[in-house]
């Protein structure tokens, strides 16, 4: 499906640019690091417009289990922190929830 592609691009951007802001603000690294990360802002924020449906709100909520599955990958291949079965637990939870809204049938409303 397109948009679990899509929405695994943006969350890697969307979370790779978030965490330019981390290292700027949480660990003392330099405000350059500000650069690349507004720029993966930008690509995470126009990656999502080319989703399968014609409501924002929609896209952003079926996006919103496949960000939690990036981020928790992120924290143990980026951050070095294995999830723990709690982490996966929530992980398979909210793909459920990404499962129904883009599986659902929704009255006019474009794909998903």
């Amino acid at each position: 499906m397109k948009s679990l592609l899509i929405f695994a691009i943006a969350a890697l951007a969307e979370i790779s640019g978030c965490y330019t802001f981390w290292r700027w603000l949480r660990l003392g690294n330099s405000v350059l690091w500000l650069l690349p990360g507004l720029i993966a802002l930008v690509i995470f924020a126009t990656a999502l417009t080319y989703t399968e449906t014609t409501q924002a709100g929609r896209a952003y909520a079926a996006y919103g289990g496949v960000y939690i599955l990036m981020s928790t990958l992120w924290l143990w291949l980026i951050e070095g922190t294995q999830p723990d079965q709690g982490d996966w637990l929530g992980v398979g939870l909210c793909l459920m929830g990404t499962a129904v809204i883009l599986l659902s049938p929704h009255r006019g409303t474009g794909r998903f």
